[in-house]
């Protein structure tokens, strides 16, 4: 029996139940928001579908002492309208951080045991409070990170190559936030590294790394909003866990050698971060990562 739970249901929230609905990749789903009428409007929609769809899942407007027995909670709590374009995600954080306190308070009290996944922005900030508030361990709690930006980057890497962009391997380390980076050593397609090939045809690395940096706020500038990727990276990483795949993904945990949440590759399995893996970086990759970690622990300490 999968259980899940969902925390906050804007934008994201809601189409991480559809995905989770769509695939059947719980048994039981449990939704909850500040506003629960929210959470009924919700479940009402999806219990609608559920004649259309090819798997059957309970699903139902919850509180937090139904939680307690759940395998993974979903942070996607957020204040996506709290950023204009231009802005970052760091904007968020003021109103982010009492909610995650309260949340936290709320999962304590249920005797929530399981993993905890956030989306919410400042994505490592906020997985390193919940490590402060909850009573969990470190390995219990990640975030989604740059799972995403790295998928970005795939995506504009086999969009210059006219490839599918799972034919593409690598990392973007760091923050979810400005101070993230491409590790170029670590982006091969077919095997062969990725900038060569961008030497040869005359594409600028720099160029390609910026616009998957800047990927989220290409959307978000239009839509005002970003939903359907970073729910695909918040099922793929809830998929590792209740699989207990033992895979490795890249995501925001606490990594001990930054005494720091950052995202680097990690193995994941039903206990949460299983193991950490340590990649063959440069030396100037390396700079970058430390001072990504510098940069995350600097906001920490701007709002404590």
């Amino acid at each position: 029996m999968r259980k899940v739970g969902i925390i906050g249901l804007g934008h994201v929230g809601a189409t991480v139940a559809l995905d989770i609905v769509q695939g059947g990749f719980a048994d039981e789903l449990v939704l909850i928001d500040k506003n629960p009428e929210i959470a009924r409007a919700e479940v009402f929609d999806l219990w609608d579908s559920l004649a259309l769809q090819p798997y059957h899942v309970k699903i139902y407007a919850g509180d937090y002492h139904d939680l307690r027995d759940a395998d993974v909670v979903l942070s996607t709590l957020g204040h996506i309208d709290a950023i204009k374009p231009g802005g970052d995600r760091f904007t968020e954080l003021r109103l982010n951080a009492p909610e995650v306190k309260q949340v936290s308070d709320d999962l304590n009290a249920s005797g929530f045991s399981g993993i905890l996944i956030a989306t919410t922005n400042p994505n490592d900030v906020i997985v390193e409070m919940y490590s402060h508030y909850l009573n969990l361990s470190q390995s219990r709690i990640l975030g989604t990170g740059t799972y995403l930006d790295t998928a970005r980057m795939k995506r504009q890497v086999a969009g210059h190559l006219n490839l599918d962009p799972r034919c593409v391997e690598g990392y973007a380390l760091g923050e979810h936030g400005n101070s993230q980076f491409v590790a170029w050593s670590t982006v091969r397609v077919a095997g062969r590294l990725f900038s060569e090939i961008a030497k040869e045809k005359g594409l600028n690395l720099d160029a390609i790394e910026e616009d998957s940096r800047q990927g989220g706020f290409a959307v978000f500038n239009t839509k005002h909003y970003t939903n359907v990727a970073i729910a695909a990276a918040t099922v793929g990483l809830m998929n590792l866990v209740l699989s207990d795949a033992k895979s490795s993904a890249i995501c925001s945990h606490y990594d001990p050698q930054f005494n720091s949440y950052i995202s680097t590759p990690a193995l994941i399995g039903k206990n949460g971060v299983e193991g950490l893996i340590e990649l063959p970086l440069t030396a100037d990759e390396k700079v970058k990562l430390q001072a990504s970690a510098d940069e995350i622990q600097n906001k920490i300490k701007l709002f404590s």
